[in-house]
């Protein structure tokens, strides 16, 4: 008889994680508190300044342990040589039901997009209906690109819908403009990916696995400029392999169609876009949000299949 392997669960192996970082605030330049809540809050960048290596424990926080996180050099750019490296052997679980910072947290001021574990206990997105998944923990993480601590309401919020004790909640903080928020933001380059295929119909249960490499963006002063810059390392220096299932007329139309250029707005920095379109974020072409570069292999037939390619000029325009 087969055996069924059940599904693994984000939170559980999201769990050391948590207290790989809770152990080292020291050496990654991190602070550990207690919210009035009682929730514990780790702060990667408001009043501590947090560490790349932060960024890279967070960023696999956000993929709920399924995911490997790497800063490598990177000879792709002349001026920036740092790259974020991500893999994984359960993409579609790892970014779409753990990383993807799908969970919108708003009261009053307040207001963050949350990703990681939490939201795969939650269930507030019609996402997890066509994933199919639901995770069990007794133990929660979210992370928040926030430069703010959240309100009790917010706290409240996450725990009354991920059914948790507030004691065994712990919430991530990164600002977009500190090193930890840079690096898991552009940890998402794999994420992206999957996103947009996603958006694009292709079936989720025919991508076997995936890698993705994004070059890293030097830390901005302000939040306009941060954003725009963790964006541009995406569109314009990140590159995805994804490995599929299925017909090579649908592989190859995936890989027409997944790479940023292929977007009506692609051409600018994502700054000067967002500029264009009055500061509004749903004005903006969705097609625009994914790879520089795609490869997309059909492990079916063998066959391999590229479109895209980095932009240099883009790149040095937005990271200057």
């Amino acid at each position: 008889m087969t055996k069924i392997n059940p599904q693994p669960s984000v939170n559980q192996l999201a769990q050391s994680l948590v207290a790989q970082l809770i152990a080292q605030t020291s050496a990654l330049q991190i602070g550990v508190m207690q919210h009035e809540t009682g929730c514990t809050i780790i702060d990667a960048g408001i009043e501590y300044a947090g560490s790349k290596e932060a960024g890279r424990v967070i960023a696999e926080i956000c993929m709920g342990g399924l995911g490997e996180v790497k800063l490598q050099a990177d000879n792709r750019f002349s001026t920036w040589n740092e790259a974020v490296a991500v893999r994984s052997a359960e993409p579609v679980l790892a970014c779409l039901a753990s990383q993807y910072a799908g969970w919108a947290l708003s009261h009053e001021k307040f207001f963050s997009l949350g990703s990681g574990p939490a939201r795969a206990l939650a269930q507030r997105e019609d996402l997890f209906k066509e994933l199919a998944y639901v995770d069990s923990a007794d133990s929660t993480c979210i992370v928040l690109e926030t430069d703010k601590v959240p309100p009790v309401q917010i706290i409240e919020k996450i725990v009354r819908d991920t059914k948790v004790e507030v004691t065994k909640l712990t919430v991530i903080l990164t600002p977009t403009c500190s090193i930890a928020g840079v690096v898991q933001i552009v940890g998402r380059v794999l994420e992206v990916a999957l996103h947009k295929a996603h958006a694009l119909h292709f079936p989720l249960k025919s991508i076997v696995s995936g890698t993705g490499l994004a070059v890293l963006p030097p830390v901005a002063n302000d939040f306009m400029t941060g954003m725009g810059r963790t964006n541009d390392a995406i569109l314009f220096g990140g590159e995805v392999h994804l490995k599929v299932n299925g017909d090579d007329s649908a592989v190859a139309e995936l890989a027409k169609n997944l790479p940023s250029s292929a977007s009506k707005d692609y051409g600018k920095t994502f700054a000067e876009v967002f500029k264009f379109y009055e500061m509004d974020f749903y004005k903006i072409d969705p097609m625009l949000f994914s790879p520089a570069k795609v490869t997309v292999t059909n492990v079916d037939t063998g066959n391999v299949f590229e479109a895209g390619q980095l932009n240099t000029r883009l790149i040095e325009t937005s990271f200057r």
